[in-house]
């Protein structure tokens, strides 16, 4: 019995090593020794704008003022947001300002206290 990885594409049995490449050779599929397996997912890491990681239940402060679209309310610097949750996307922090209510932030424009 092989400890080689099946192959991704076809699901033979069958594959075998090149360097740093598996290679099937029923379909051609080459791939790479370092490839992630299927099923195992990286978590991905949300930096703030000084370069500190953030996790869900962090305070962080608001570090640029933001204009709240739709509306004439602005997100003042150096307001405190308490308790963040961390989202995919590309506004990455889910939170409830006070006075603002529910938004979504770019962790470019905060930083962890």
């Amino acid at each position: 019995m092989s400890d080689l990885p099946e192959c991704p594409e076809c699901g033979s049995e069958y594959t075998y090593e090149d360097r740093e490449l598996y290679v099937c050779p029923e379909c051609g599929q080459e791939w790479s020794m370092n490839t992630p397996k299927e099923g195992v997912e990286e978590a991905k890491v949300i930096k703030d704008a000084n370069g500190n990681v953030l996790s869900d239940g962090d305070t962080v402060t608001v570090i640029k003022d933001l204009k709240v679209k739709g509306s004439s309310l602005v997100v003042k610097v150096g307001m405190k947001v308490k308790n963040i949750r961390l989202v995919d996307g590309d506004h990455d922090i889910d939170c409830k300002i006070d006075g603002i209510g529910p938004m979504k932030l770019k962790s470019e424009f905060v930083k962890k206290v």
